[in-house]
């Protein structure tokens, strides 16, 4: 498994950095919540959680149904982008 060594601020930072790129590009909310779905797919299998805060998102989304990882799809982007 990889780590990725960033503080939670960061990795906040740098979603919504990536949420607003894509606003700005023109793609919809639907397709960003989509992207952030599949992301949070992949960081749960591939990557190690390299703080306590990705640590729990982490769990919660391995102990969430398809329905609830969507919901937190939908709060990590709204959380990152109200910076």
């Amino acid at each position: 498994m990889n780590v990725i060594n960033t503080s939670w601020d960061n990795w906040k930072r740098t979603l919504g950095q990536a949420v607003e790129y894509a606003e700005e590009m023109g793609v919809s909310k639907e397709h960003i919540s989509s992207m952030a779905r599949q992301l949070g797919d992949i960081l749960a299998e591939k990557v190690t959680p390299a703080n306590p805060e990705q640590k729990v998102v982490k769990e919660l989304w391995e102990a969430a149904t398809s329905e609830e990882r969507q919901v937190l799809t939908n709060l990590m982007t709204k959380l990152s982008s109200n910076r």
